[in-house]
């Protein structure tokens, strides 16, 4: 990353006055809060109500440029996205700081010929003209089409569904898992072919978009048809940056075409706000009370961007993402936050042999709060499949073959302790079906999780699916260069592959199936997709084999 020294702060200065006296807790204080997003994301004082109306027959060109989306689905309810952008890479998307009210339906058919709902919702200038509908009452375990209506523009229509019921006795749930997607590493691809998969729900892990900057032709992208801006060609501090960064990303056509099909339940990692950061510690030596304050403009932009929910939205730099959906009784899924409140990496992050550090009872990967929440769900769990979808390697990952190997500080191997305490209460709750997903790396892995990492002979607890990267890292390699080393010092390691793509799993009631599927290139588009490998393990009998 550029040294900080090299981007001042784009924050006004009295903001940095205020930030200064606004310690951490008080930020939590709505007053706090209140001031600090009054001027970090510039948010007019009178609030939401402040904007005249536009008449929305003066939109001219066509405002769902971004496409549409859905999230996080109910046994009753569903969640519904979209932003008006005429001009999406213009700060402004095109639109005068005035609210303008959209039209929804929600309808059995795809021709809008059976409506189940329909209503009105408000695009406020303070939320940069995006829409979130949260759609009630309706059936479980059913599909379901949406559209946007302003002025004459209709967009895109979108696929969901609801979930089962709470205690129905679902058979089957095919998902996808998906991560780090760099814009300028190469075409989401993958997207494309996912949007043709046959996927009832797709979990993104982190790393929706990037912070660095954005060249003119879009990095390994290569363009020769279009120019990116000027104003993309630096580091996301503001708020506008982030804006207008998740505008770039959402205008990819693959990634509208992948969101339009499939429900996405999201979790961010690091680089939805700066590369590595851990609690209110930035990467670069900046004042920890200016990082909070990027991090509240990062955070109040992963939120409008994304199909979320209500108790999602952030108040200053504090968000609570942790949370928890069902598919019936097959499923529990326990989406994890494992940046916001962890402690700061160990031996100053990287690459580093164990110390003392790493098992400190005290370091926590996602605060004690958090965790109190995972152990006392999985206690209160009646599922039969029990899914944590997270950012970083969970699973022991030694990076040399010799006795005392390097491990990285940033995974949960740099938080020996808090994974120690996360196993113990999956064995104290009689978690027999676990399975974690990760994303975070830019390869695809497949482990056991072992009770002792260091005996291949202890009990296995689960498995482990990293989904590769949609494009981070380029068009990769089926084995990299420490293939050999990271195979041979992991026996619990059943799989690494260095290509793009995803992996889809299928959940059933004796076993669950885990296909990695990836292409050939991101770094020119339309690559085909193949499925590298397969493995099934099997309930009360944990464990990966090839399929």
């Amino acid at each position: 990353m550029t040294p900080a020294a090299q981007h001042p702060s784009q924050h006004a200065p009295e903001l940095r006055a205020v930030a200064r006296h606004i310690g951490r807790r008080r930020f939590l204080t709505h007053t706090a809060a209140a001031a600090a997003v009054a001027f970090a994301v510039n948010l007019p004082t009178a609030g939401v109500a402040s904007a005249a109306e536009l008449d929305a027959s003066k939109i001219t060109e066509d405002p769902f440029t971004l496409g549409v989306a859905s999230g996080d689905p109910l046994p009753g309810s569903v969640l519904l996205w979209t932003r008006l952008a005429p001009a999406p890479y213009q700060p402004d998307g095109g639109l005068p700081a005035e609210r303008v009210s959209v039209h929804w339906e929600l309808a059995h058919d795809e021709r809008f010929r059976r409506i189940v709902r329909r209503g009105t919702a408000t695009a406020h200038p303070e939320f940069n003209h995006t829409v979130h509908v949260e759609v009630g009452s309706l059936a479980p375990d059913r599909v379901f089409y949406y559209r946007f209506r302003t002025g004459s523009w209709i967009s895109e229509t979108g696929r969901t569904r609801t979930t089962p019921a709470a205690l129905a006795q679902a058979s089957a749930l095919t998902f996808a898992a998906v991560s780090c997607q760099a814009y300028t590493d190469g075409y989401f691809t993958a997207y494309s072919h996912l949007a043709e998969d046959d996927v009832d729900v797709v979990f993104h892990l982190g790393d929706y978009l990037y912070e660095y900057a954005v060249n003119s032709v879009g990095g390994y992208r290569n363009y020769t048809d279009r120019v990116i801006p000027d104003h993309f060609n630096h580091e996301t501090l503001t708020l506008e940056d982030y804006r207008l960064r998740y505008a770039l990303y959402k205008s990819d056509p693959d990634l509208r075409a992948a969101h339009a099909a499939h429900p996405f339940v999201v979790t961010w990692d690091d680089h939805e706000t700066e590369n590595n950061y851990a609690d209110d510690i930035p990467e670069n030596d900046v004042p920890p009370e200016e990082f909070l304050l990027r991090r509240a403009a990062a955070y109040r932009a992963y939120w409008e961007n994304q199909p979320l929910r209500r108790p999602q939205q952030p108040v200053g730099p504090d968000m609570q993402l942790y949370r928890r959906l069902g598919w019936g009784r097959l499923a529990q899924f326990d989406i994890l936050d494992t940046r916001q409140y962890r402690s700061n990496q160990a031996y100053g992050d990287g690459l580093d042999l164990p110390g003392p550090e790493i098992d400190d009872p005290a370091r926590t990967m996602t605060g004690e709060t958090q965790e109190r929440w995972l152990l006392d769900g999985w206690r209160r769990s009646r599922a039969l499949w029990n899914v944590v979808p997270q950012q970083v390697n969970f699973a022991q990952r030694k990076l040399d073959i010799a006795p005392v190997a390097r491990l990285s500080m940033d995974s949960w191997d740099g938080y020996r302790a808090s994974r120690r305490r996360v196993l113990d209460g999956a064995k104290a709750a009689g978690i027999e079906n676990l399975m974690v997903l990760t994303g975070d790396v830019h390869v695809a892995y497949a482990y056991d999780i072992k009770d002792d990492f260091d005996d291949p002979s202890s009990a296995t607890l689960g498995t482990e699916i990293v989904a590769t990267s949609i494009s981070s890292g380029r068009d990769g390699a089926d084995k990299p260069a420490t293939w050999d080393t990271y195979t041979g010092a992991n026996p619990h390691m059943k799989l690494y592959n260095g290509r793009r793509g995803y992996v889809t799993v299928e959940l059933g009631r004796e076993s669950a199936r885990a296909d990695f599927k990836t292409v050939s290139a991101v770094t020119t588009p339309g690559a085909p997709i193949t499925t590298a490998a397969s493995f099934v393990t099997e309930v009360g009998d944990q464990g990966l084999k090839s399929a």
